[in-house]
């Protein structure tokens, strides 16, 4: 096999499509975020599988159970480091360093 080729006829749309939902489904945004968690090559991560390895992959994602996967976790603890030093101040101190800065603020 050359390099860059595949081993196999590419999949189809609905192989396609199918592998997307499940891992939606995963917590995965697109093939390039699951890239890691799943193992897939560059070349899968660009979307591009043969029908053997697309029906590997379905297989292997309906099998596996996706609630107990996905810890719960609190909403402050999603909140990015951005977040957490903004949400000391009050609005009217945001509001002030931005006029501050030249920012029109306006109330909502």
């Amino acid at each position: 096999m050359a390099f860059g080729q595949n081993s196999g006829p590419p999949a189809n749309h609905r192989q396609i499509e199918q592998l997307l939902a499940l891992l939606h489904q995963a917590g995965h945004r697109d093939f390039r975020d699951a890239r890691g968690p799943m193992g897939f090559s560059q070349r899968q991560a660009g979307g591009k599988f043969t029908v053997e390895e697309a029906d590997t992959f379905i297989e292997q994602l309906e099998q596996t159970p996706f609630e107990s996967q996905t810890p719960s976790v609190p909403a402050e603890a999603k909140r990015t480091t951005r977040q957490l030093a903004l949400g000391k101040y009050s609005d009217q101190e945001l509001a002030a360093e931005l006029q501050s800065r030249g920012w029109i603020v306006l109330e909502p």
